[in-house]
């Protein structure tokens, strides 16, 4: 099995990027957990950070017949990006939706997410940990 994880803009400054809303680990904390899944589960796990809408779907797109499942924190995109959700609707792999904060409740503007109802799974508020159980969640739906 081979999984997908797609960060997108200002992920990579985790720790320093308003701590008291995404905590004071860093990104490479993330990196760290996903590796430790990686190993646990036995399977392959590639990650990917941009802060560019472009690069993030030019990655969707590759991963096509390539992933057997993304998981996708679109970051802020996540409330403007259609073109995110197109990409996802055309590979047709498998994403689970992550968000660190709980975007739902937080500002009227983040309450649109675009992606949300392509996804097959969402785990919001968790911390760089809802990265795990999204990983988990869908090793278990893949097997």
């Amino acid at each position: 099995m081979k999984l997908l994880v797609i960060n997108g803009p200002n992920i990579n400054l985790l720790g320093l990027r308003e701590p008291d809303i995404y905590g004071k680990k860093t990104y490479n904390d993330l990196l760290k957990i996903i590796e430790s899944e990686e190993k646990n589960l036995g399977i392959k796990i590639d990650t990917f950070q941009s802060n560019w809408e472009g690069a993030i779907i030019d990655k969707i797109q590759d991963a096509f017949n390539r992933y057997n499942g993304i998981i996708i924190n679109p970051a802020a995109y996540t409330h403007t990006s259609i073109a995110i959700l197109d990409a996802l609707k055309a590979v047709n792999i498998p994403t689970v939706e992550v968000h660190i904060s709980k975007v739902s409740e937080r500002e009227g503007f983040r309450q649109i997410n675009f992606i949300r109802n392509f996804v097959v799974n969402s785990f919001e508020g968790y911390g760089i940990e809802g990265y795990k159980m999204a990983i988990e969640y869908l090793y278990e739906k893949l097997r």
